[in-house]
């Protein structure tokens, strides 16, 4: 078990190993399934925004989840993404609440305008 000290730095080392084993499963996936799934997947890195480890290693589980199951029942694409993949990949991260990295950006916006506030009324 590594020290908690070095964690602190790198992150947790079992959810970084659960989230190779993650992308080994995305990647085992059979074509056209391995690349619709990577292509959803690179959606989340850029709009999901979730920043808790846990949350995240969830969604992409339950994500694995659904495209190893739409392949074994030879589901078609569409079927699952219907014809909005982008509405589709919005509402699926939705579903996974947690702290996301735009939380941050909303207090601190919030807090720049009370300061600025503060500072007018003194």
């Amino acid at each position: 078990m590594a020290p908690k000290w070095i964690e602190r730095v790198t992150g947790s080392l079992e959810q970084k190993k659960q989230y190779r084993q993650y992308r080994a499963r995305i990647d085992g996936l059979a074509e056209p399934y391995g690349t619709a799934a990577k292509a959803l997947q690179r959606y989340f890195m850029y709009n999901a925004g979730v920043m808790d480890g846990e949350t995240a290693l969830t969604m992409f589980g339950d994500f694995a989840d659904l495209w190893e199951r739409a392949a074994a029942d030879g589901t078609p694409v569409r079927a699952i993404v219907g014809d909005d993949p982008v509405e589709f990949a919005d509402t699926f991260a939705q579903a996974y609440t947690g702290k996301r990295w735009i939380d941050e950006e909303r207090a601190r916006l919030t807090k720049a305008i009370e300061d600025v506030e503060r500072g007018e009324q003194g």
